[in-house]
């Protein structure tokens, strides 16, 4: 069924306020612990709070490390742990766009089709209508033709409901844009390599191929009047969305389960970029930062996090399609038989482990374990089997105790008896609460300084260009969209930092599901035909 777009229904936290239920004791884990005088829950706190500190020295250095790591991804492939990728986008969305537009989003067991009119500087986006499709789990496991013949005839299908607001110019071939979450060598806007499948995808006869090329013949062979004009990753796409409406966005960044940022970069700017592959002066470059590392304030929470990863230090590159709906579904963790499935899914690396919706609650889990353990946290030496579980306690979980101004804390104490299996009284709450707080103020902090640090190099390299006047950084994600108080720090990074006058011109706007819309706006800009300016 197609849906008409307007304002997309946000997801909320919802959180039950009756933790008193007739249900039997929670099983519980007896450890071996030191007294709990010779430890107790505050000084573990404490620790915990000065290793997660983010005085404003700590945030200079991470984002000065940003920038010169950004400096040296582009001075030559890896020259840094920032990868740094070109995306071949150097034709932006001016807004003077008209005609229909189509968009494919797949990143996982979901993809999607949008269809888009845009009626140039008077009337921008006429209309947007989009459709999401399941890929059968069988086609994960199929051949390359099987999965794109799929996808192509979903799409085929989509476009035959083309009616009302939506009209394709005439003699004219409609026209795609290809966003693609899976690991791919962009070798142009219409190209791209697949390195491998991710995601529990194992699909035969892609591997070196361009998947671009794979659609394309799918479509043909259904008979389709349908073309990819751009292959995108979501980054890129909320930019260029956000771009289309406002000429100042410079900068696209997508906090939720996992997080990446790009940025307009000058071409004279990339070393590493020794065939020009066109005339523009600009073009986007994909920094994905989740692999920087550079100086965080660190725990022995996030140290043990990571070593129990299968590849310690990597980043969260490879992330099933399920988790990518964290902020959508409360349930899926609890559908996880076994956490080391999880884990095999993810390759870690240190900044988005801090910063991002995937880790932020499994952090707050790791410290109230050791504080049950050796503290005595919610009363005697033990530890709830719930809350051994590693990733049960979901970052919309804290954000909902966070947000908690009861004065008995029945948010939180909910909270921890339906997700955890803790009984807790009114002291122990406030300390998780404390703990909460400790690990969303790092990560706000660190994705400010993270922000900072992309600005700062294009200031330097702009001389002065960019902090004399407005620029607009677009997010996307749940995590950010969603949890008030990590906004919140991100904000308060990014103005001390940059200092009250300077950070006025910096203007951070939240871009609403950018990327769709963006793909398709990024179609529109590198049609192959001439625009009716």
């Amino acid at each position: 069924m197609s849906v008409t777009v307007s304002s997309p229904a946000v997801r909320s936290f919802h959180v039950s306020r009756s933790p008193h239920k007739t249900i039997s004791r929670p099983r519980v884990i007896m450890c071996a612990v030191r007294s709990t005088d010779s430890l107790g829950v505050a000084p573990i706190l404490t620790k915990l709070q000065k290793d997660c500190a983010t005085p404003l020295p700590v945030l200079r250095h991470v984002a000065d490390a940003m920038a010169d790591d950004m400096r040296a991804g582009l001075a030559v492939d890896g020259g840094s742990d920032l990868k740094m990728i070109l995306s071949y986008v150097d034709t932006l969305p001016t807004g003077n766009e008209k005609g229909l537009f189509y968009a494919l989003d797949l990143g996982g067991t979901n993809f999607r089709v949008l269809r888009v009119q845009l009626g140039g500087k008077e009337e921008r986006v006429v209309a947007t209508e989009f459709e999401q499709v399941s890929i059968p789990p069988e086609l994960m496991f199929a051949t390359s033709e099987e999965l794109f013949d799929f996808i192509a005839s979903a799409l085929g299908k989509f476009a035959q409901k083309e009616g009302g607001n939506f009209e394709l110019q005439q003699g004219r071939t409609r026209e795609i844009g290809f966003t693609f979450s899976f690991p791919v060598k962009q070798t142009s806007i219409r190209t791209g390599i697949l390195i491998k499948w991710t995601k529990g995808f194992a699909v035969s006869g892609t591997a070196g191929k361009d998947v671009v090329a794979c659609l394309n013949e799918a479509m043909e062979r259904r008979g389709m009047d349908m073309q990819v004009s751009a292959l995108v990753n979501d980054t890129v796409g909320t930019l260029a969305g956000a771009r289309y409406w406002d000429d100042d966005a410079m900068v696209a960044v997508i906090l939720g389960t996992g997080t990446n940022a790009c940025y307009v970069e000058r071409v004279d700017a990339i070393p590493k970029l020794t065939k020009r592959m066109s005339k523009s002066p600009i073009t986007i470059v994909n920094t994905e930062w989740g692999a920087f590392s550079n100086g965080l304030p660190l725990t022995e929470f996030d140290r043990e996090m990571d070593a129990e990863s299968i590849n310690p230090g990597e980043q969260a590159s490879i992330i099933d399609s399920k988790c990518e709906n964290f902020f959508s579904s409360y349930t899926w963790y609890h559908t996880v038989s076994s956490w080391s499935f999880l884990l095999s899914y993810f390759l870690m690396k240190i900044f988005e482990k801090t910063i991002s919706g995937m880790y932020l609650g499994e952090i707050v889990r790791r410290v109230l374990v050791k504080m049950a353990k050796v503290g005595g946290l919610f009363g005697g030496s033990y530890v709830p089997e719930k809350l051994v579980t590693p990733f049960v306690l979901r970052t919309p979980d804290i954000c909902a105790m966070q947000q908690d101004t009861s004065r008995d804390l029945e948010a939180v104490e909910s909270v921890l008896y339906d997700v955890a299996g803790v009984k807790s009284d009114l002291s122990a709450r406030k300390t998780v609460v404390d703990i909460c707080d400790t690990i969303a103020k790092r990560g706000g902090h660190l994705a400010g300084a993270g922000i900072v640090g992309i600005l700062q190099k294009m200031e330097e390299d702009s001389k002065g260009l960019i902090f004399g006047k407005r620029t607009v950084v677009a997010m996307d994600g749940g995590l950010y969209e969603h949890y008030p108080q990590y906004r919140g720090y991100l904000q308060e990074a990014v103005t001390e930092l940059l200092g009250s006058e300077i950070s006025k011109n910096v203007v951070i706007e939240h871009s609403k599901d950018g990327s769709g819309i963006g793909a398709a706006l990024l179609a529109a800009a590198n049609s192959k035909y001439e625009h009716d300016y």
